[in-house]
């Protein structure tokens, strides 16, 4: 056995730095990496998503409730203003901003999983609703946005998103 014991510390050494390669390579296999990609899937949303209205985009209460939802669900990934992070890209760019409604909706109902994104489509519909309300609130990122409460006011709903369609 102690023969085989420089042998074993040779073969330790080199080992080593391969499996923390190789975990490390596994561990970052969902990790966000930006690409043209990434927004193609918009794109990807049938036209009778794309075409769909959403109720709530001009009830000022769905921002909030939206807010609230993001926090508790996407800033994780997509940071807490929505400009992205390590998992996930920022919905603050020209293709996000200028997609349609229904098309955002299709994503967070589907969600893009084998990029990371996960499907929400057990939350309730109006609940997704809020969530591309407040999303399409937030604006290109370097402009302001046009309709975006500030990110600390309150109202009457801005602690609990609703569950209810107007």
């Amino acid at each position: 056995m102690k023969r085989y014991a420089p042998a074993l510390s040779v073969l330790a050494a080199v080992l080593s730095p391969c499996l923390a390669l190789a975990q490390h390579d596994k561990a970052s296999a969902h990790t966000y990496r930006a690409d043209a990609l990434v927004y193609a899937e918009l794109s990807k949303a049938p036209q009778k998503a794309r075409t769909k209205h959403n109720p709530l985009e001009n009830d000022p209460d769905a921002v909030s409730a939206g807010r609230v939802l993001f926090q508790q669900r996407c800033a994780a990934c997509h940071g807490e203003l929505g400009a992205g992070g390590d998992k996930g890209p920022s919905l603050r760019v020209e293709q996000v901003q200028t997609a349609e409604p229904g098309a955002i909706f299709w994503i967070l109902t589907n969600g893009v999983v084998r990029r990371g994104m996960p499907v929400w489509s057990k939350l309730p519909e109006p609940q997704r609703w809020q969530l591309v309300t407040f999303i399409k609130s937030l604006g290109v990122a370097g402009r302001t946005p046009a309709s975006a409460p500030a990110p600390n006011s309150s109202s009457k709903n801005s602690t609990e998103p609703t569950s209810r369609l107007h």
